[in-house]
C-alpha cells in the first residue's frame, strides 16, 4: 500500500505530494461540476508540503478556485432566497434535503497504484484504517521482500504438503501455520513476545515466514538425502552419522516443531531475524573455529568468512600430505610441517584480531587518505578540529597498527620455528609418551595457576578465609593516591600464563595433530576429503581456544584425558576430536551449572524476597515443576539461552536464543549539550541541567580509563578468572556499574559499561550496602555466636556467602579517575563581603584578560571603540546605573553614588600597571590612557551584564545574584544598555575577556578561603590566574570543552551547577581533581544477570507492566536484583550512562607492557638491537680498561649520574657551611689521577692527551698520588673541563607513564624545583612545547635529576619522589618522577 495516495485532485491540477507524504488526512467536499463529469474539491486544506510543480499550473489553479468559489457564493446566495421565499417547508421537501445532504457527505478513499500511475483502484479506507488492517512498510525493499518471503511459504508449504507428511487434523493445522506466516506479513503482531523494543518493530514481522522457510527447506533436505542415501557413511564414535534413521528423525523433529509454531512464537522462543543470524554465525565461529563473542551482525558475518578464509588456505597444505602417504614407517611429509607453521601463525593472528572490523576499516581509510591527500590540506583539517578531538579514535587505530605489525613479525617466526622444530620428527618418534607428559603438564600448571593461583588472590578465598591469603600492596592503605604496585605473585601469573598458552599448549596440540592425523583419514571412515577438514577445523580451533580462552583448557585437558583414557578407552576417535568434542561438552556443562546456582540462590526459602502478591502466590506453586525447570536448564544450556524468573517470582522460563552481547539495540548513552540542542533551550530551559545527565561525564570517563587498563589488568589476574560473558559490578564512594565483558581474545578485550545513578532508589542503596558490608564482623555459629578461628570466616558467614549469585574478587582496585567534591555556593556568597570578593576578582579578571589579550593593540586602534569610550577618558566620569551598589563594589564612589573613573584608578591601576609589565609588548598604561578607560569600560559592562541576568537584584538577594552569575557563568551575555553596545564593533571581547573573567573569578573566590590575603600581591594573584588558566579548565557543564577536558585527563576542573532535586533549587560549586579510584570488584553470575535482563525485557515489552513499584525490581540482595534490572538499556532500566561497546588493548597497560615488552615493531626491534650492542661495548670496554675504571673509581664519579653537578653542589656546600664559620678561604686535597681532575697548569695547557688515554694506572708514589690546593670555585670548571674532553657516560630512560610528567614546574614560583640552567627551564614544560607532548615509548638521557631532601637546592625534589630531567630529542627537557620512566642502562 506503499504506493497509494489520497484522491484530493482535480484532473485540471497534479499535485506532487500525497497525504501518505505528510502522514495526514484529507477530507474533500465534493461537488458536481455543471456537466456532471467530474468531481472538484471545494475548501481545500492542503498541507504546507504540497505545493504546485510549476508557475503556470499555480495561475491556472488559483483562477480555477476562484471560479469555484464564486460559484459557491452564487449557491448559497440563491439557497438564502429560497429558504426566505419557503418559510415553511414540507415533509418530503425536507427527505429530499436529507437525501441530497447525504450525497453531499465526504467520501474518503484511497488511491492505490498497481501497475503505473495513470491506472489506479480506489479503496474505501483513510490513512488510520489502513494502518489498523495493514502493516506500512519504510520502502520498495521491505515490499519486494515480503513479496518473496509470501511467495517462497506457499511454495515450501506445497512442497512439503505434497510429501504427503501431515494426515487429517494435522494439514489443517500446517494450512493454518503457513496461513499465518503469509499474514504476518501483511499484519504483523505488535508487540511480540520476541521483540527488543517498544513500538512498532518492522523486523519481527518477518519472523514468522523466515523461520517456516528455514523449516521446511531442512524438512525437504533431510527427506532427500533419507531416500537418496549412498553406501558411503562416515561414521563417530560407532554412529552413522549420514544414515537413513538419523536424517528420518531429523526431519520428523522439524515437522513437529512446524506445527508448534503458534505456541512457540506466543511464548516468544524464537528471536527476530537479526537477532536470530548473529547468534547462529556467533555459534558458528566460537563452537566450531574457537573464536570470540561478536558485537554486531556484521561483526558475526566478518568473523565467520575470516576463519572460513583461513580454514581454506589450510586446507590445500593439509589435504595434499594426508593424500601421498607420507606417514608410513614413523616418517612425515615437509609438507605436513609446512601445515603445522602455518595453522600456529594463523591462530595466533586470528586469536589476536578483534571481530570488529570498524577500527581496522577507518585506519586503512586513513592511511589511504594521507597517501592520497597532500601535507597542506591535512595539517590544515588537523590544527581546525585539535581542540576538541576525541582521543579515542585513534588511539584505537594506533593500537591495532601495532598489533599488525607485531603479528607480521611474530607469525613469520613462529612459522618458521614451528616448522624447523616439527620437521625434525621429535612429535613422531617421542610418541606415545610425549602426548601423556604434556598433558599433565598442562593439566597440573594449569590447576595451579588457574585455580589455585586466583582463589588465593580472592577477597574470601574458597569462600572459608576472611581475607585474600596473597594481598596486593593497595589492601593496607586507607586511601590510594598512586598506581596500583605490581606484585611478585602478578608476575608469575603473566609469565607462567604465557609459557602455558606459548609453549605447552602449542607442543601439546602440534603432537596431538601429528599423532592424530592419519588415524582421522584411515581408522574414523571419515574420507580423505572430510579428514582433512577435520583436522584443519579441529586444530584451529585447538591452537585459538588455547591463546584466547587459556584458563579453560586445563579442565578441557583432563577431562579429555581421563574420560578416554579410564572410562571409555575403545570409543576414542583420536584426542584431536575428543578435545574438539569434549570443549563444547565443558562449555554447556559451566552454563547448566552456573543455571543451577542461579535457580538455587534465587528461590531458597530463608533468604527469598517477594516483591509482590504474586511472588508469595507463585513459590509454593514452583515446587511441583522442579522437574520441568532442570529440563529447561538443560536445554536453554544447550542452546545458550537465558534462563527467567517470570515476573520475578520463582517460576522460571526459558527466553529466546541471544548472542554473548545480549542486547539487540545499539543503545548508547547520549549525552545533551550546547553541541546537540537549541540556543533558545541553552538560555530558556537550561538543557541538560539534570544530575543523571551531568554525572554520565564521569561513567564515561571511566569508560576510557578502562579502556586504558582494563585487558592488562585482566592478562595480570586482578579480576580473578575471568571468561567471555561474564559480568562485574564496580562500586565506589558514588560510582556504581556494571561491566559487561563481551569479546575476550588474546590481548584484547571488549565491554560495555553501564552506569547507574549516583543517588539511587531506596533498594539500589541496600543492595550497595550487601557488596560493600564485611563478613569478619559475624561471629555466628548457628543460633550461637561461638566466633571463628583466626583469619577464618564464621560458619554462618561461609553458608551464607555460599549461596549468593556474587562474590566480591577484590576490595582495592585501582583505576585513574575524578574525585567530586560539591560546595554550595549560596553559603559561600550569602554575605555582602563575599560578594564584594567575587566582583574584585571579576573585575581583576577582565582586567588580566585584557592586557594579555594578542588584539589589545586593534581594540584600542578601533575607530568605533575609542570613539565610544571617549566620554570615559574624563577624569571626573562617573557611571551612575542603579545597579552598582557600594555592598558589592570595590570602586563604588559614595560620594557621587556611582563608579567613578578616579575611584577604578584608585583601587584597579596598580593592577593594570603589573599586567602591563608582565607583557611583552609594553603599552602606555598612564591613568589617562586608553587602556585604562578599555579596562573600566570592560568592568561596567561586566557587572551591568551580571545585574541584568540578575533581573537587577544581585546585591539584594543571594539567589538572584546566583541566577545571574549561573547566566553569565554558560555564556548568557545579554547587552541591554546602551553605554555598552560599542562591545559589538567586536564580540571577541565578550569571548575572550568578560566571558573568562567570570570563570575565573569563580576560581579565585574559591582559592580565597584557603589564603584570604595571599592574592593581596599582585604577582602571586597574576601567577594563579597563569596557572590555572594552563593546569585548570573552568567552564560549564553543558559545554562540549567540559567533556571534551575530562576525556582528556585534564588535571582539574571547575563548574557552577544549577541543581533541581524534588523541587529544589540550589546552586553548587563542582571541583574535579584528577586523582586514583580505588573501586570494589563484584563478579556477578552471568547466567544471574542474562536471565533478569531477559525478564524485564518480556514483562515490560510483552506483558506490558507499566507499574514503576513492580515487584520484579524489589531488591533481592542474594542476586543483586534491582541493580542489574536497573542497568538495562533505557527505558526497560534507568542507567545514567550505557557506554557503547569498546575494546581494550594490552599493549596500552603500561605495567604489563613493562613486564612482558610493548608490542613487536620493526622500529623497537632495530633500537632494541642497538640497545644490546651498546651495552656490550659498554661491558667490554669497561672490562678492558682498567684505567677507565679507577679513574671513576678516584674521582668518585657514577657511570650512571651526570658527575659535575653533583660534585660541583657538594663543593659549593661546603663553601657555604665554611665561610659561615668564618673562614675565608678554604682549600681541598683532591687526588688526581692522569685521567682524572687535572691541575691549574695542565688546564692551562694545550696538551690535553693525559685526559683521553686509556692506559694503565701510575705506581703508587709517582705524581699521581700528589694532592693539590684548589679553590672551591675553580672546582666545577675543572669538572666541567672533564666532562668536555672526556666521553661521559649518562643513564638512559624510556617513558613509560606520562601521567608521572611535570609539566608545569618551569613557571619560576616558590614552589617548583629549582633549575640547572635557565635554558633547560624555558624548554622544560609544555608553555614552551607548543603542540608537542611527551609520549609513552619516548627516550633520552636524563641529564639533571632531583632528589627529595637533598642538601644543594638545584638537587632537592619539590615532592617526595625522586624527579628526572629527560633530554627528548636534544630539544624538549621533560621532568618525570622516577616510577614512570624504565632504566635502558648507560649511554655509549
Amino acid at each position: 500500500m506503499a504506493n497509494g495516495v489520497f484522491d484530493r485532485t482535480s484532473p485540471e491540477a497534479a499535485w506532487e505530494s500525497t497525504s501518505t507524504d505528510s502522514c495526514s488526512t484529507v477530507l474533500d467536499r465534493c461537488k458536481e461540476t455543471d456537466d456532471g463529469s467530474h468531481p472538484v474539491t471545494v475548501n481545500l486544506d492542503l498541507p504546507t508540503s504540497l505545493r504546485p510543480r510549476s508557475r503556470s499550473q499555480r495561475s491556472h489553479i488559483r483562477q480555477y478556485v476562484e471560479s469555484l468559489l464564486d460559484q459557491e457564493r452564487q449557491r448559497v446566495w440563491e439557497n438564502r432566497e429560497e429558504a426566505n421565499s419557503n418559510t415553511s417547508g414540507s415533509t418530503s421537501s425536507l427527505q429530499s434535503h436529507n437525501v441530497t445532504s447525504a450525497e453531499k457527505k465526504s467520501k474518503q478513499y484511497y488511491k492505490f497504484y498497481p501497475l503505473s500511475s495513470k491506472f489506479y483502484v480506489k479503496v474505501p479506507f483513510d490513512r488510520l484504517g489502513l494502518l489498523a488492517l495493514f502493516d506500512r512498510h519504510k520502502n520498495v525493499t521491505e515490499n519486494l521482500f515480503a513479496v518473496v518471503l509470501a511467495v517462497l511459504v506457499g511454495i515450501l508449504g506445497c512442497l512439503v504438503l505434497s510429501k504427503e507428511f501431515y494426515h487429517d487434523f494435522w494439514i489443517f493445522l500446517f494450512c493454518f501455520v503457513m496461513a499465518g506466516c503469509q499474514y504476518s506479513l501483511i499484519k504483523s503482531v505488535q508487540p511480540d513476545a520476541a521483540s527488543p523494543m517498544h513500538g512498532y518493530n518492522h523486523i519481527i514481522a518477518f519472523s514468522r515466514p523466515f523461520y517456516f522457510c528455514i523449516c521446511c527447506g531442512l524438512v525437504l533436505a533431510f527427506h532427500y538425502g533419507a531416500t537418496h542415501v549412498t553406501r558411503t557413511t562416515y561414521t563417530l564414535y560407532g554412529l552413522a552419522i549420514t544414515n537413513q534413521w538419523t536424517m528420518e528423525l531429523a526431519r520428523d523433529l522439524i515437522l513437529v516443531l512446524l506445527l508448534c509454531f503458534p505456541l512457540l512464537f506466543t511464548m516468544g522462543l524464537l528471536p527476530q531475524v537479526n537477532t536470530f543470524m548473529m547468534y547462529l554465525l556467533e555459534q558458528i565461529d566460537i563452537n566450531i573455529f574457537g573464536g570470540t563473542g561478536t558485537t554486531s551482525l556484521t561483526s558475526a558475518t566478518y568473523a565467520v568468512s575470516r576463519s572460513t578464509l583461513a580454514v581454506l588456505l589450510l586446507y590445500g597444505f593439509c589435504y595434499y600430505p594426508m593424500s601421498v602417504n607420507g606417514f608410513e614407517d614413523n616418517g612425515q611429509p615437509v609438507m605436513f610441517s609446512v601445515f603445522c607453521g602455518l595453522l600456529v601463525s594463523l591462530s595466533y593472528h586470528l586469536s589476536r584480531s578483534a571481530s570488529d572490523p570498524s577500527v581496522l576499516v577507518q585506519w586503512v581509510k586513513e592511511e589511504i587518505s594521507k597517501r592520497m591527500m597532500s601535507q597542506s590540506e591535512s595539517s590544515s583539517n588537523e590544527t581546525s578540529d585539535e581542540s576538541l578531538v576525541d582521543p579515542l579514535p585513534q588511539k584505537l587505530r594506533v593500537s591495532v597498527r601495532e598489533r599488525l605489525h607485531s603479528d607480521l613479525i611474530v607469525c613469520c617466526v613462529s612459522a618458521i620455528f614451528v616448522f624447523a622444530v616439527h620437521v625434525s620428527t621429535a612429535f613422531t618418534t617421542l610418541q606415545p609418551h610425549l602426548m601423556e607428559v604434556l598433558c599433565y603438564i598442562a593439566g597440573t600448571i594449569g590447576l595451579l595457576i588457574h585455580y589455585v593461583l586466583p582463589h588465593l588472590r580472592k577477597e574470601m578465598p574458597w569462600l572459608c578465609f576472611s581475607h585474600p591469603l596473597l594481598r596486593n600492596h593497595e589492601r593496607k592503605l586507607f586511601e590510594v593516591k598512586d598506581a596500583a604496585r605490581v606484585m611478585w605473585f602478578e608476575k608469575l601469573y603473566i609469565w607462567s600464563r604465557s609459557i602455558e598458552r606459548n609453549i605447552i599448549y602449542t607442543a601439546l596440540f602440534l603432537s596431538a595433530i601429528t599423532k592424530s592425523a592419519p588415524h582421522i583419514v584411515k581408522d574414523t571412515k571419515l574420507g580423505l576429503e572430510c579428514g582433512s577438514l577435520a583436522i584443519v577445523v579441529c586444530g584451529m580451533k585447538a591452537l585459538r581456544c588455547a591463546f584466547s580462552d587459556t584458563p579453560r583448557q586445563y579442565i578441557i585437558v583432563i577431562f579429555t584425558l581421563f574420560f578416554f583414557m579410564f572410562d571409555y578407552t575403545k570409543s576414542s576417535e583420536t584426542f584431536l576430536i575428543d578435545y574438539f568434542l569434549m570443549s563444547l561438552f565443558v562449555n554447556k556443562l559451566c552454563d547448566f551449572i552456573l543455571k543451577l546456582q542461579f535457580v538455587f540462590t534465587y528461590i531458597a526459602p530463608w533468604q527469598i524476597t517477594w516483591g509482590s502478591a504474586f511472588h508469595a502466590f507463585a513459590q509454593p506453586f514452583s515446587v511441583p515443576h522442579s522437574m520441568m525447570l532442570f529440563a529447561q536448564a538443560a536445554i536453554s544450556s544447550f542452546l545458550s539461552a537465558p534462563l527467567n524468573p517470570f515476573l520475578g517470582s520463582a517460576i522460571f522460563i526459558t527466553s529466546y536464543v541471544r548472542p554473548l552481547k545480549f542486547w539487540e539495540r545499539d543503545y548508547n548513552t547520549k549525552r545533551a549539550d550546547h553541541s546537540n540542542t537549541k540556543l533558545s533551550s541553552q538560555l530558556d530551559r537550561n538543557a541538560g541541567a539534570d544530575d543523571d545527565n551531568l554525572n554520565s561525564i564521569f561513567y564515561e570517563h571511566l569508560t576510557r580509563s578502562l579502556q586504558h587498563s582494563l585487558c592488562g589488568d585482566l592478562m595480570m589476574g586482578r579480576w580473578g578468572t575471568v571468561s567471555q560473558g561474564d559480568c562485574f559490578i564496580i562500586a565506589s564512594d558514588y560510582l556504581n556499574a556494571l561491566v559487561h565483558i563481551i569479546e575476550l581474545g588474546n590481548g584484547l578485550v571488549t565491554f560495555q559499561l553501564r552506569g547507574l545513578e549516583f543517588r539511587g532508589t531506596y533498594c539500589q542503596q541496600r543492595e550497595v550496602e550487601a557488596i560493600t558490608e564485611g563478613s569478619e564482623d559475624d561471629y555466628g555459629f548457628c543460633c550461637c555466636e561461638l566466633g571463628h578461628l583466626p583469619h577464618m570466616l564464621s560458619l554462618n558467614a561461609t553458608f551464607n556467602q555460599r549461596w549468593l549469585a556474587w562474590q566480591v574478587t577484590v576490595t582495592k582496585y585501582v583505576l585513574e579517575g575524578y574525585s567530586i567534591s560539591d560546595n554550595s555556593a549560596a553559603s559561600m556568597l550569602q554575605v555582602f563581603d563575599l560578594r564584594k570578593v567575587l566582583i574584585t576578582y571579576y573585575v581583576k579578571s577582565i582586567i588580566y584578560y585584557t592586557v594579555r589579550s594578542p588584539k589589545l593593540s586593534d581594540w584600542l586602534n578601533h575607530d568605533n571603540i575609542t570613539s565610544a569610550l571617549q566620554p570615559l577618558c574624563d577624569k571626573k566620569y562617573c557611571d551612575l546605573d542603579p545597579i552598582f551598589n557600594s555592598h558589592v563594589d570595590e570602586d563604588y564612589d559614595p560620594l557621587q553614588n556611582g563608579i567613578s573613573r578616579s575611584r577604578f584608578c584608585y583601587v584597579y591601576h596598580a593592577w593594570i600597571q603589573h599586567c602591563v609589565s608582565r607583557r611583552e609588548n609594553g603599552i602606555y598604561n598612564g591613568k589617562d590612557s586608553m587602556l585604562v578607560s578599555l579596562c573600566f569600560a570592560l568592568s561596567l559592562l561586566g557587572r551591568r551584564a551580571l545585574g541584568t541576568a540578575a533581573h537587577n537584584n544581585a546585591s539584594s538577594s543571594v539567589e538572584f545574584f546566583l541566577y545571574g552569575l549561573h547566566a553569565l557563568f554558560k555564556g548568557d551575555f545579554r547587552i541591554t544598555s546602551i553605554k555598552d553596545e560599542w562591545v559589538f564593533s567586536d564580540m571577541e571581547m565578550l569571548r575572550r575577556v568578560v566571558a573568562p573573567g567570570v570563570r575565573m573569578s569563580l576560581k579565585l573566590h574559591q582559592d580565597h578561603f584557603t589564603a584570604p590575603d595571599e592574592y593581596d600581591d599582585h604577582q602571586v594573584l597574576y601567577e594563579a590566574i597563569t596557572s590555572h588558566e594552563q593546569n585548570m579548565v573552568i567552564s560549564h557543564e553543558a559545554d562540549p570543552i567540559w567533556r571534551n577536558a575530562v576525556l582528556s585527563n585534564t588535571p582539574s576542573l571547575l563548574a557552577l551547577r544549577h541543581m533541581f532535586d524534588e523541587g529544589s533549587d540550589e546552586y553548587k560549586i563542582i571541583m574535579l581533581n584528577k586523582r586514583y579510584l580505588s573501586f570494589r570488584v563484584i563478579k556477578v553470575n552471568k547466567e544471574c544477570v542474562r536471565g533478569l535482563w531477559a525478564g524485564q525485557l518480556q514483562e515490560l515489552i510483552f506483558l506490558r507492566n507499566r507499574n514503576p513499584e513492580r515487584g520484579s525490581i524489589q531488591n533481592a540482595k542474594q542476586a543483586l536484583r534491582n541493580m542489574i534490572n536497573s542497568s538495562c538499556d533505557q527505558p526497560i532500566g534507568y542507567p545514567i550512562y550505557v557506554s557503547p561497546l569498546t575494546t581494550s588493548y594490552s599493549g596500552t597497560n603500561p605495567q604489563y607492557s613493562g613486564i612482558t615488552g610493548q608490542e613487536f615493531t620493526l622500529h623497537r626491534v632495530k633500537k632494541a638491537i642497538i640497545g644490546v650492542w651498546n651495552r656490550i661495548r659498554l661491558h667490554c670496554g669497561a672490562a678492558c680498561s682498567v684505567a677507565g675504571r679507577s679513574s671513576f673509581e678516584d674521582t668518585g664519579l657514577s657511570p650512571y649520574q651526570p658527575s659535575s653537578r653533583d660534585i660541583s653542589g657538594r663543593w659549593r656546600e661546603r663553601a657555604r657551611s665554611s665561610s659561615a664559620s668564618g673562614s675565608a678561604s678554604v682549600s681541598a686535597s683532591v687526588s688526581v689521577a692522569c685521567s682524572g681532575l687535572p691541575t691549574n697548569k695542565e688546564k692551562d695547557s694545550k696538551d690535553r692527551s693525559s685526559f683521553k688515554s686509556t692506559t694503565s694506572p701510575l705506581k703508587p708514589g709517582s705524581a699521581s698520588n700528589i694532592t693539590l690546593p684548589l679553590q672551591l670555585s675553580q672546582i666545577p670548571e675543572t669538572i666541567a673541563a672533564v666532562s668536555k674532553d672526556k666521553e661521559v657516560i649518562t643513564r638512559r630512560v624510556r617513558i613509560q607513564d606520562v601521567s608521572c610528567v611535570y609539566d608545569n614546574i618551569n613557571l619560576g614560583r616558590r614552589i617548583d624545583v629549582m633549575w640547572p640552567k635557565d635554558k633547560w627551564r624555558q624548554m622544560g614544560g609544555k608553555s614552551s612545547w607548543n603542540d608537542w607532548t611527551p609520549e609513552e615509548g619516548m627516550e633520552g638521557p636524563v641529564v639533571h635529576q632531583w632528589t627529595p631532601c637533598h642538601r644543594d637546592p638545584r638537587s632537592r625534589s619539590h615532592i617526595d619522589k625522586t624527579m628526572l630531567l629527560v633530554n627528548i630529542d636534544d630539544k624538549y627537557y621533560v621532568p618525570i618522577t622516577e616510577n614512570g620512566v624504565l632504566d635502558l642502562g648507560a649511554q655509549v
